[in-house]
């Protein structure tokens, strides 16, 4: 149960967490700041210096009596999934308002995927979420604020915000600043991804550069993230699935109506957990993240969904595992024809019904935990009680007796390459199971140039290694060898394995997160010219065919590689865990 309201304002005292409080919600306003704020304060709340308040625009008597609530936004002119952030922390906050709450707004960084793709400032994607976890905890901890609305857009801040939110435990709304409606170009929609395979069709004579200008000119109409069920749009839908976003928000796309309103009711919302007493971790529960999983697995989504709710449930003291996603996949169809290996895009979800719809069937068939908490103070059935279904004769989601794929494409690997897991997306159209001949490379610039320039044939399986969290450090994001196989028509053909990881928007026969990896030895740093390499994704195992004393003697020889870095990048690397355990950077 959620614990009780505290009655004491962080504007106008000083107390004990474990003093007793006296008074009624009729005559004392209520306060859960000083419950949470235990653990980064030793026991003892702060009181916040009153007089620098009036300057921003409280009086007395919104410091006695109203709850502080932090709006954290994600906004800036780095990229389309963010550059309408601010707006909607504005809307955020005057929901905010309305209940009765005191807003401040502040900003966090963000970074850009997309703009960073296939270059060496990839290797800060990864960071960036644990500073935005970061810089979220320490702007709520330090203003000792009551409640926060998180504002996220793009791939790494939106699980930055759910990390920073399960981390404080104090009343907080997650908002999505939503998806990006399609390009068009020659009459088809097109989006980011249409650009990275363009490169790879352009380098083997199949467009024009001219045509290649056309799709990069086109591909991107306005704000909103990638607009498949890449990484940034199945967060947001597992985010939805655990319950700390509003129903349906997660596919409303960027420039709507709906997103503004969205907006305006998680400020409302967060007023009403804090006087509902309803925190964060209620909510984050085991069965919570089951059912994000189970959401993940139903739309196809992002490879990277497995190492943020990993991080996500880190922060929030649940014990979750590769086995989880395992076991959870082997009930769970993919039932979403939706990009990169499907035909629509999450606007075209939006337009028939959302996620919600696809929630009750899945509710229905006893898939999801109906009796989870959410941010609406309802349970997840409640929520789901009144909703349609979708319209007859829609080809988006399919129906339980015909799915894309029976089972998940989330396969989770392990084997003498992969001794601590490995995660493959396999949707089925690739095959099922690959032998080929390996052509390690130790970086992915390596990789690249030769698939580019055809030495990368049919049969061979790239292996890009030195890309894990500690060897990136900062595990890159494949994005571009992946799409260059693909736009060349080598995706049934060639496999490509990684300790590094992949774009939401990765699709043909990968497998990424290999644990060990290179940097600390793991037997992926072993692996040598010529070498043959299985991939079973029925058997869940990946084999590299030599025998352990031809490995056992390898690594006699191998000797670990320098670190060369400074920095967020050097912090990053000496306390970043394995990708099997998140790539969380607070493992004790």
């Amino acid at each position: 149960m959620p614990m009780n309201a505290s009655n004491h304002s962080p504007l106008s005292s000083t107390a004990s967490i474990t003093e007793e409080t006296q008074g009624s919600s009729q005559d004392v306003k209520k306060s859960l700041h000083r419950a949470y704020s235990s653990a980064i304060f030793d026991g003892v709340v702060r009181s916040p210096n009153r007089s620098m308040f009036y300057p921003l625009g409280f009086s007395s008597s919104d410091m006695a009596q109203k709850d502080l609530i932090g709006i954290a936004s994600t906004w800036s002119q780095l990229t389309p999934c963010n550059m309408h952030i601010d707006k909607l922390a504005r809307e955020a906050a005057s929901g905010a308002t309305e209940a009765g709450g005191k807003t401040l707004i502040f900003n966090t960084i963000t970074i850009s995927d997309g703009i960073s793709m296939g270059t060496a400032g990839m290797k800060y994607s990864l960071v960036s979420r644990e500073v935005i976890a970061d810089s979220i905890e320490t702007v709520v901890c330090c203003e000792g604020m009551d409640g926060i609305v998180t504002i996220g857009g793009c791939d790494k801040n939106m699980p930055g915000c759910l990390i920073a939110i399960a981390r404080l435990n104090r009343p907080a709304v997650f908002v999505y600043g939503g998806t990006i409606l399609p390009g068009c170009y020659k009459g088809e929609n097109i989006d980011i991804i249409s650009v990275f395979e363009a490169v790879g069709s352009f380098s083997q004579g199949k467009l024009s550069k001219e045509e290649l200008l056309a799709i990069e000119q086109h591909a991107i109409p306005g704000p909103g993230s990638c607009g498949g069920m890449y990484t940034a749009n199945t967060m947001a839908c597992a985010i939805e699935a655990m319950g700390m976003s509003l129903p349906n928000s997660s596919t409303h796309p960027a420039v709507s109506l709906e997103k503004i309103e969205d907006a305006r009711r998680a400020g409302r919302a967060v007023l009403q957990m804090i006087n509902q007493g309803i925190r964060p971790r209620d909510i984050l529960t085991k069965k919570a993240f089951e059912n994000a999983i189970t959401v993940v697995i139903a739309l196809g989504g992002s490879t990277n969904a497995v190492l943020h709710l990993l991080a996500i449930a880190h922060a929030a003291e649940v014990e979750l595992s590769l086995e989880d996603f395992d076991r959870i996949g082997q009930k769970v169809p993919v039932l979403a024809d939706l990009k990169p290996s499907g035909k629509h895009s999450v606007a075209d979800l939006s337009q028939i019904g959302g996620l919600t719809p696809l929630l009750k069937r899945l509710l229905d068939k006893g898939l999801l935990h109906g009796d989870c908490l959410t941010v609406t103070g309802k349970s997840l059935a409640q929520n789901l009680e009144n909703v349609a279904d979708y319209p007859p004769f829609q080809t988006i989601i399919h129906d339980f007796s015909n799915p894309i794929k029976k089972d998940s494409h989330l396969v989770i690997l392990r084997g003498n390459l992969a001794p601590e897991g490995a995660v493959a997306k396999i949707t089925g159209m690739e095959g099922k199971t690959f032998t080929g001949i390996a052509r390690p490379f130790d970086s992915e610039e390596q990789a690249l140039e030769k698939i580019l320039d055809g030495t990368i044939k049919k049969g061979d399986v790239v292996v890009i290694r030195y890309e894990g969290p500690k060897g990136g450090p900062g595990m890159r994001e494949m994005l571009a060898p992946t799409s260059a196989i693909m736009g060349r028509g080598l995706g049934k053909e060639v496999a490509l394995i990684t300790d590094g990881r992949f774009s939401g928007g990765t699709h043909g026969f990968v497998v990424g997160h290999i644990c060990p990896e290179a940097a600390i030895g793991g037997p992926i740093a072993l692996v040598e010219e010529g070498d043959h390499i299985t991939i079973d994704t029925e058997k869940k195992e990946i084999t590299l065919h030599v025998t352990p004393e031809i490995l056992q003697k390898r690594q006699s020889k191998w000797t670990s590689p320098p670190l060369k870095c400074r920095g967020v990048l050097y912090k990053f690397a000496k306390t970043v865990s394995q990708a099997n355990l998140g790539a969380v950077t607070d493992l004790l």
